[in-house]
């Protein structure tokens, strides 16, 4: 069974750094992309940053401030954030959209883990 597990929040001031990590357990084929996505009290899931074979990708909001990367061998990626804010404070989720096997392709979610950020 595949699992995604994250760790790396937590409560930091604003200015400060987080990184945050998020490993994929379990017999799979390949990934094709991972992610990160944030929730905020009262607002939508939004897409933070991925990173695919074609590329990366930020939310305007975080360009300049956080860093996605990816260890392919430990079939892990993090997000490293800097310069925090207030407004990044979320419960951060991670996402990998993997091949299970050469035929089968699923999306997988983090269980969530929470940044708050003080001002």
């Amino acid at each position: 069974q595949v699992q995604l597990v994250e760790s790396g929040g937590g409560l930091v001031q604003a200015g400060g750094s987080l990184r945050l990590s998020c490993t994929v357990f379990g017999s799979i084929f390949s990934i094709n992309g991972m992610g990160w996505y944030r929730q905020a009290p009262g607002k939508q899931r939004e897409l933070v940053a991925a990173i695919t074979s074609g590329g990366i990708n930020y939310v305007e909001s975080v360009k300049g401030r956080f860093t996605i990367s990816r260890d392919s061998a430990k079939n892990t990626v993090y997000l490293q954030m800097n310069s925090l804010k207030p407004e990044d404070t979320a419960v951060y989720y991670c996402n990998a959209d993997l091949f299970i096997t050469v035929w089968e392709a699923n999306d997988y979610w983090g269980q969530g883990t929470q940044v708050t950020v003080s001002s």
